[in-house]
């Protein structure tokens, strides 16, 4: 299915949203329940060294989709506010926040990244694959700069995204861009921020190789195919994933705004 962003997106959620964790929603839909929790592992794996945040930490999670990052950092005691444009995804990241008994750490509002306002600055701001569902360059550009208007004086900004080393297009879609890293850098600049640091996701080059080619499988070798992609993966994710940035498909940006 194709449509704009906020009508593809609400179509998922109402699809995916309440099935098994809701990865389908927001991970890969179509995909099995196997490749999605690895895809969720992976990207836990890169992220948790920024995620171990002082309790009262205030924290927006921008595109929180069923709230999966926003309920793990409410359990550890931060202050989080959860924005998706998709009014399904608020409403489940809302009944799991009460089901798992953090909602009162939690608040989740409908708001479009692009032109988001929310009336004040947070401590970090968190967004998970997120851009790279932005196809038009302005509301591009806009996304990211509402994040760093958003952004507490010494505040961090941390963004996961597709973001290989080289330009291709060999698995982008009507709703999904993987641009080459250098174009995150030279926004990030012209947006104010500043990279600190940066880490790698996947590098495991398995499940990019076999994507282009499912279509053209049965539904029975398809998921061969990805049973045996993930099953190579995964030991070479979580042994090299944040270290070997050069070869991950994934990245993760920690920014800072520029103060000089």
């Amino acid at each position: 299915m194709t449509a704009a962003p906020p009508r593809y997106w609400e179509w998922r959620a109402r699809r995916f949203a309440a099935e098994g964790e809701g990865l389908a929603a927001v991970c890969s839909y179509g995909m099995p329940e196997f490749y999605n929790r690895a895809i969720h592992r992976s990207q836990h794996r890169a992220l948790e060294p920024w995620l171990r945040l002082p309790r009262g930490t205030r924290v927006l999670d921008v595109g929180c989709g069923t709230g999966r990052w926003s309920r793990r950092l409410a359990a550890r005691g931060a202050d989080v506010t959860g924005i998706d444009f998709s009014p399904t995804m608020i409403a489940m990241a809302g009944r799991l926040a009460g089901l798992e008994g953090v909602a009162r750490k939690c608040r989740f509002a409908v708001q479009d990244l692009s032109a988001m306002e929310m009336g004040e600055r947070f401590d970090v701001v968190l967004g998970v694959t997120v851009l790279q569902h932005i196809l038009d360059p302005r509301a591009l550009r806009a996304a990211v700069q509402r994040m760093a208007a958003h952004l507490a004086d010494h505040g961090t900004m941390i963004l996961l995204e597709a973001a290989p080393h080289r330009a291709t297009s060999r698995c982008d879609n009507p709703v999904f861009r993987a641009r080459p890293r250098t174009t995150y850098f030279r926004l990030f600049t012209d947006c104010g921020l500043r990279v600190r640091a940066t880490a790698g996701v996947d590098p495991a080059p398995f499940r990019i190789w076999v994507l282009p080619y499912l279509p053209r499988l049965s539904r029975h070798l398809r998921t061969v195919a990805l049973a045996l992609a993930t099953a190579l993966s995964i030991p070479i994710d979580a042994a090299l994933g944040r270290r070997a940035v050069g070869q991950s498909w994934h990245m993760v940006f920690i920014l800072q705004r520029d103060e000089g």
